[in-house]
Parts: structure tokens; sequence; C-alpha cells
């Protein structure tokens, strides 16, 4: 993978995949720290202690469709190649949280991507879960929830096409905002 948008999403997709109902994807870019913080939390099954000392194991996977577990790999590898941490706290049925930091100005630290799309595609294609999104940038902020989005649509699904017209149009929203 070459963006962390797209370890995001796959990250993202194991929450689903173990029942979250809830995601919240958290990001801050700090100049002076020399800083970018990436955290994922969902209120999924968690793990238990023995499942979490094997998570970021890419032979290791709870998956029966493949019997590899690349994503949390990779999400480790590329934070610590551009000379950062990784780190996962979770326990059973309360959820999990994965973090990765990067040094912002890391000359290996991949670029964070296309969020617009990776949010767009994930609220589309899972409209039961609700999505939480803030980015901090250098003291601002910006923040997107996918239950507001539900709430000015009312009865119109998410993933109609009305529905994704209102998601991009907030997702704008907020790019304009980030702008600002």
């Amino acid at each position: 993978m070459e963006e962390l948008s797209l370890h995001i999403l796959d990250i993202v997709e194991n929450s689903i995949a173990a029942g979250a109902g809830h995601v919240e994807i958290r990001i801050r870019e700090d100049r002076q720290e020399d800083l970018l913080r990436i955290d994922i939390v969902d209120d999924g099954r968690g793990m238990n202690g023995a499942t979490l000392a094997k998570a970021a194991d890419p032979f290791f996977t709870t998956r029966t469709t493949r019997r590899v577990g690349l994503g949390l790999s990779i999400f480790e590898q590329a934070a610590r190649a551009a000379g950062g941490d990784f780190m996962i706290e979770a326990s059973a049925g309360a959820g999990t949280k994965v973090t990765g930091t990067f040094r912002l100005s890391h000359i290996d630290r991949q670029p964070l991507g296309d969020m617009r799309g990776t949010l767009l595609s994930l609220i589309v294609g899972n409209p039961q879960v609700e999505f939480s999104y803030i980015h901090q940038a250098d003291g601002r902020e910006v923040s997107f929830t996918s239950r507001e989005v539900k709430a000015q649509l009312a009865d119109i699904p998410i993933n109609s096409p009305e529905g994704i017209a209102a998601v991009r149009k907030s997702l704008e929203g907020m790019r304009q905002q980030a702008l600002r």
C-alpha cells in the first residue's frame, strides 16, 4: 500500500468484521513535534490477550477466508519505517484501538492519501456503522460524523444516490473548512 488512507481502510474493515457499530478515526499532524498520529478506535469484539499478542504477526489471522493477516503488520511496518511506532490496545468484548505514529518529515513516510474517498467508501459500504473522523493539523481541527449526515437525510438511506451525494457534500464541506 502506498498511502496511509488505504491502511486505515483495511484496519476499519477489520473493525467492522469484528462487529463494530461505531468507528472513530483520529488523525493528528503537528509540524512542531514532527508528528503524524493515526488512531483507529472501535467498539467491536476486541481481542483476548493471546490474540492481541499475535495480532500484528503477518502469518496470523482469525479470518477463515485467507491464511495471512497483513493489514496490521504492514501498517506497523509503515510506521516504523517512518521513524514512528505502532500499538494495539484491546480486550475481549471492549473494542480495539490501533495507533500508528510517524515522523511527519521522514523521507519514508507514506502520504496520507485520499481520506475523503476512504471515508466515502466506508460509510456507503457499511451504512449500519457510525463513523467519526477528527483531523487536527497544527492546532486546527475538522470533524465529520456519519450520524449527522444520517440525521439530515431522515428516512433516506445513506447508501442511496441522495445519501451518497449528501456524504460527498459533507466531506467536501470538511475540506473547505480545513482550507480556511
